[in-house]
């Protein structure tokens, strides 16, 4: 069988190459459950070639599994298994509540591993038959890149804007680049339509200071308590000298919070 995955969900769609390409555990537990025609049909099949829709028309290659074997599990079980609790924050609705689905086994093999986020093939027909038998279409090769083209490449500082859920998805790359930048970031809230400002100068700069928003969602800070994370985008206000002091670091801070007026009750923070 040969599945090309184009999510529904805007969060999950975009997440899923950056899966793929560094959290492999949470997009096969993706592609474990299916809903009833689906998984009839997979139950037939020996291996499984997964692709990923990432342009009109084209398929961007996986991996190659084997179906290992399959189980009945009920959907508390189903919102047990390791990978959909960061599917559900990804939007992931997962099986109706009165159903008993399939969960299977899927093991990734060798074979063309090296053509991982580099194959890139056409996808026959109309793009909603998103799952196919190998033996009775054609997936013409439309090319192969030198590198994989998973992981996006890092925007520029000042242009880079993230949700709450990209947070905790953050390819290893830029992850990097993030753990070196020392600055003044900027939360908006796009439900509330305030702001906060923040600096980040300790350990791990700005990375360190994000982590802490992807966990709790709101870091510490009384106001942002009160706050959906789920509404909150973002960005980076300036970056500083690496080896800039502290003090200096949050005087920058302070002026950024009286030109956007973030101060309470006009904005979220509240000193």
């Amino acid at each position: 069988m040969v599945m090309r995955h184009r999510p529904t969900e805007k969060a999950l769609r975009d997440a899923l190459p950056t899966l793929a390409a560094e959290r492999h555990e949470i997009y096969n537990a993706y592609q474990c459950q299916h809903g009833e025609t689906v998984e009839n049909a997979l139950a037939k099949a020996s291996h499984l070639v997964s692709f990923i829709g990432h342009q009109a028309g084209r398929a961007m290659f996986i991996g190659l599994y084997e179906v290992a074997g399959f189980k009945r599990i009920d959907v508390k079980q189903y919102w047990r298994m390791p990978g959909n609790a960061e599917l559900r924050a990804l939007g992931t609705r997962g099986p109706k509540d009165w159903r008993s689905p399939l969960w299977f086994d899927l093991q990734l093999q060798p074979e063309l591993a090296e053509l991982k986020g580099r194959l890139v093939v056409t996808w026959p027909g109309i793009e909603r038959s998103w799952w196919r038998w190998a033996s009775r279409n054609h997936f013409a090769v439309h090319c192969i890149h030198e590198e994989s083209r998973l992981l996006r490449p890092m925007p520029a500082w000042n242009e880079l804007v993230l949700g709450w859920t990209d947070l905790k998805l953050l390819p290893e790359s830029w992850r990097q680049a993030l753990s070196h930048w020392r600055g003044v970031y900027y939360i908006f809230d796009t439900s509330l339509k305030q702001g906060y400002v923040g600096s980040a100068s300790g350990s791990e700069n700005l990375l360190g200071r994000w982590k802490g928003y992807a966990v709790s969602g709101h870091g510490g800070n009384r106001l942002l308590k009160r706050c959906n994370p789920e509404h909150f985008v973002f960005s980076i206000l300036e970056r500083v000298s690496p080896d800039m002091d502290v003090a200096e670091v949050v005087a920058i801070e302070n002026l950024w919070k009286q030109r956007l007026h973030t101060r309470a009750p006009q904005g979220l923070n509240d000193n």
